[in-house]
Parts: structure tokens; C-alpha cells; sequence
């Protein structure tokens, strides 16, 4: 009996996520279950056993085992290898914030501990980044039709943070709040060609999720800034952005999307050039002419 032709097995971690993301809805409900739990916790699975992750997931061991092979890798430990790769990867970065564990253990004080980790987390960020992702976003940013922006609950300050500064750098930026029930009528807006970014962060929000999707589906590009490659979001996203959100507290720290927002609008500019100044020019004309900003105080 013929075994057809075998899959190409994956050459890097990277190549996997691609891989799992082109390949997902042709998978089994099982094997769907490992392939979220890999985009979601490479670190995890690194030092896993199969059984481990079995159990983990809720699925037999031999199941783990098929689904590693039908990836073209050599069992489940070329998954793992595949994992500790990417671990070795980040190893350079990572040995940099050593001291935080200890600055936590020793009791520093919160202003001290967020500072670690909001320096962690924009380095984390920033390393993640693939060239050829950052080149196809600022290009689209830049010279598509129209930008819409949509961030809701935690992602919404963001958002608008985006939507705003590439509003002062372009023409046609479009913020979706989905307020009032108006989330259709401000996807009515997006076309074929249109730039779209969707942000969410883990609990997604499904409004976000479902407006992603719409916008791919009717042919725009897709920018998906959100904090693992096995966020819903990611399987829309032409160009997708992972961020750190690790805090002192229960709630996320903003640090790292803040950057990064910036960081793109500072390559739009780039991109634009001499158009940007003109354009400045006018909105401060304008600011001034309407009387907007409060004048000098005066002692």
C-alpha cells in the first residue's frame, strides 16, 4: 500500500506556527487541540512528556504521537526539539532579566518591579519581530486606501492611541469602537485592499474576533497586534505582532503595545516621507487657527 506523498517537515519554530496555521482547518478536533496548546505554549511543551501533554490536553498518547508526525516531524520529540529551539532562540535575551526573578524574590519595591518587567516585556516584544512582517505592515499602513483600527475593553486605549497618531500621518484612519451597536455599520466601511489591525489580548473579545475575520474575508490586510500565535486572531492576520503583557498585578501592563504602536507609526513615517511634513504642517495651522491648545501661562 502506497503512503502518498509525506508533508516537509518544518525547519524551524516559525516554519511550525506556519505550518499549523495553513493546515488548521483540515485537522481533527483532536489534533486541533495540540495545535492551539503549541501556538499557545511553546515553553511548555518543551519539557513535556508526550503522555504529559496528552493528559494536558485530554486526548491518548498515541494521538500526540500522529499529530507530530503528520507535520512531517520525527515523532513527538521533533515537536519538542522544535520548542527548545525556539527557547534557545530567546536564551541570549532572556539571561539579561535574570535579576527580576531575584528582584521579586528580595521584595523590591513596585515601582521597581514594574520597571523590570515593562523593560522585559518591550525586549520580549521587540525580539519577536520578523523583518519581513515589519516591512509588510508599515508598506500597507502606509499606502492603502484606508486604515481601520479596532481594539475593545483593555486593547481599546491602544487603539485609539493608534488610530489617532496614524490619523495625523495619513488620510482615511478609522477607529472601530463598536459602540452602540454599531459595529456593522463601521465594518461597511472596510474594502478589498484596505489596511485593518485588530487587537485583542486573552480573554478575546469576540466582537474583535468575528470584525477580523469579516476584514479578511472581504480582502483586507489583516495586522493582528495580540500575546501568542494561538490567539483566534492570529489565524486571520496577513502580518501578526505577539506581545508581552506580564505586571506586578493581576491586570496587563500596556508597556510593550504601547511601544510597538509607536514603533509603527514612527516606520510609516518612514515610509511616507516628506508627505508626513505637509501634512503636520496643515493639522498644526489648523490646531492653532481653531484656537485648540491653551495659551502660554504667564508668571
Amino acid at each position: 500500500m502506497g503512503t502518498g506523498p509525506q508533508p516537509s517537515a518544518p525547519g524551524s519554530f516559525e516554519d511550525l506556527l506556519a505550518t499549523l496555521r495553513d493546515r488548521f482547518d483540515s485537522l481533527s478536533p483532536a489534533h486541533k487541540k495540540l495545535a492551539d496548546r503549541v501556538r499557545a505554549d511553546p515553553e511548555g511543551i518543551a519539557f513535556m512528556t508526550g503522555s504529559e501533554l496528552a493528559n494536558d490536553v485530554g486526548v491518548n498518547e498515541a494521538t500526540v504521537a500522529r499529530f507530530a508526525t503528520a507535520l512531517g516531524l520525527h515523532g513527538y520529540p521533533g515537536l519538542t526539539k522544535l520548542c527548545r529551539e525556539r527557547l534557545q532562540e530567546q536564551a541570549q535575551l532572556l539571561r539579561r532579566f535574570d535579576d527580576l526573578e531575584q528582584l521579586v524574590a528580595e521584595g523590591g519595591s513596585v515601582t521597581e518591579r514594574a520597571v523590570a518587567y515593562d523593560q522585559a516585556n518591550i525586549a520580549r516584544t521587540f525580539s519577536r519581530i520578523n523583518e519581513a512582517t515589519w516591512r509588510s505592515t508599515v508598506k500597507q499602513l502606509a499606502n492603502c486606501p484606508a486604515v481601520h483600527v479596532m481594539g475593545l475593553r483593555v486593547c481599546y486605549a491602544p487603539a485609539f492611541l493608534m488610530g489617532y497618531l496614524l490619523g495625523l500621518v495619513r488620510e482615511n484612519v478609522w477607529t472601530v469602537t463598536a459602540s452602540a451597536g454599531m459595529l456593522t455599520d463601521d465594518l461597511r466601511r472596510v474594502r478589498a485592499g484596505d489596511g485593518f489591525v485588530s487587537m485583542s489580548l486573552k480573554p478575546y473579545s469576540l466582537d474583535t474576533v468575528c470584525a477580523a475575520q469579516w476584514a479578511h474575508d472581504v480582502g483586507a490586510h489583516v495586522v493582528t497586534l495580540t500575546d501568542n500565535a494561538g490567539s483566534p486572531l492570529a489565524s486571520f492576520a496577513d502580518d501578526a505582532f505577539f506581545i508581552d503583557t506580564v505586571s506586578t498585578s493581576v491586570l496587563n501592563s500596556m508597556t510593550a503595545f504601547t511601544s510597538l504602536i509607536q514603533a509603527i507609526i514612527s516606520g510609516v513615517v518612514q515610509v511616507k516621507g516628506s508627505d508626513v511634513r505637509a501634512t503636520l504642517f496643515e493639522q498644526e495651522r489648523m490646531l492653532e487657527e481653531f484656537g485648540v491648545y491653551a495659551p502660554p501661562f504667564k508668571a
